[in-house]
């Protein structure tokens, strides 16, 4: 039993590292597809939705079924996508490809955590934030790997999918009964959850967070750029820091971090991360800004996890709806606040627009500390 779960824990991060795959390859490959601005747009937002459906639904599923048949079938899924995408130029046909990815991986983000939460009674926080740091460890192979294939982004997808279809394989014969737990029906759960204060201000602060990482991420280079004097490489340099400390911070809060002050670390790295982010977009240190840029990836880097964490300790009994309820914040936030920016920019300087980054990490901070203080749940968790 225990090398089941060791198997199934390497399994997940796999899981996990195709999913940060499936964010990159779009932009990565936008170029040698002769995607236009507005088709690339409409494959985002098709991926977002099929995202979306798919965490909210595995999440509750998980919470009654067995999770390697949940991670079955999006792992049969996002390898039928894999070998489909492109194979031929029908422009509606691979937006529905699109989607499918969404929902492949949605399963992924969905499924996992919950699964690592009910295998690991200790290290919670650990494994949680080793989980997505192979989301970030995705995304820069997988645009490393393009550039040494001289950018035959086929080749790479197809190997992609190879190796998902043995995953699948892998969850096929894999077992992890669910827990015994009472658990309502998925309707119920979700209208106690909703009116839980904790639960909405998770929700805000994943808002928050995920809008600030993915709009910096959007941003990043053109900011260096342009506010800077920074060049084509090294922005792309100072892009790959942010990224670096993202990694770096998710292992080193996995690592060290306690999980019985899960909350009073959350605020802290919430209450950094709005310095952070205001001297990086505010301070010109020139060619020292690629400090400031590796300081905000590590402060925001385990907030994701470390919420996602928190929600399932409070919530044992439905880890898997809450967390996927929490998830549903993940593509939200990656709409509204550069959609927010986008606004902003019409009306003022593209400086100016900036403050939203750190303001939205402040509003989290008041909202969490508020709830925190409120809720006698998350002081049973903290101690």
């Amino acid at each position: 039993m225990h090398n089941n779960i060791k198997v199934l824990t390497l399994a997940s991060y796999l899981s996990m590292f195709f999913l940060g795959i499936s964010t990159a390859f779009v932009g990565a490959t936008a170029r040698n597809i002769d995607l236009s601005p507005f088709q690339i747009g409409l494959f985002l937002t098709i991926q977002n939705v099929g995202f979306m459906l798919a965490v909210m639904a595995s999440g509750a599923l998980a919470d009654t079924l067995e999770k390697p048949r949940i991670l079955l079938i999006g792992s049969l899924i996002l390898a039928f996508s894999f070998f489909s995408f492109y194979l031929t130029g029908i422009f509606w046909l691979n937006l529905v490809i699109m989607m499918l990815i969404g929902v492949g991986v949605g399963t992924y983000e969905g499924v996992t955590d919950a699964m690592l939460l009910d295998m690991h009674a200790l290290r919670q926080s650990m494994h949680i934030n080793v989980n997505h740091f192979f989301v970030t460890f995705g995304s820069i192979l997988i645009t490393l790997y393009l550039i040494s294939l001289q950018m035959d982004w086929r080749i790479a997808l197809v190997q992609s999918a190879l190796i998902v279809l043995l995953l699948a394989l892998f969850y096929a014969f894999a077992r992890l009964k669910p827990k015994e737990k009472q658990v309502e029906p998925y309707w119920q759960r979700i209208r106690i959850l909703t009116r839980e204060p904790l639960v909405v201000a998770l929700f805000f602060a994943t808002v928050m967070v995920v809008g600030v990482e993915l709009g910096t991420i959007g941003i990043l280079t053109t900011y260096l750029m342009d506010m800077r004097g920074f060049t084509q490489t090294t922005s792309k340099i100072g892009l790959v820091t942010f990224f670096s400390g993202i990694a770096a911070g998710r292992l080193i809060v996995g690592f060290f971090g306690r999980s019985e002050r899960i909350t009073q670390t959350i605020l802290f790295l919430f209450g950094s991360a709005t310095i952070v982010y205001g001297l990086l977009y505010y301070l010109n240190l020139g060619q020292w800004s690629y400090v400031t840029t590796f300081l905000s990836g590590l402060a925001i880097s385990a907030l994701l996890p470390l919420i996602i964490t928190l929600a399932g300790q409070v919530y044992p009994h439905m880890a898997g709806t809450v967390i996927g309820s929490i998830k549903v914040a993940i593509p939200i936030g990656g709409i509204l606040l550069p959609l927010v920016m986008s606004l902003l920019s019409r009306r003022t300087t593209f400086e100016v627009t900036l403050i939203v980054f750190p303001m939205a990490l402040l509003a989290a901070f008041i909202v969490l500390f508020l709830a925190f203080r409120a809720m006698p749940a998350a002081k049973e968790i903290t101690g």
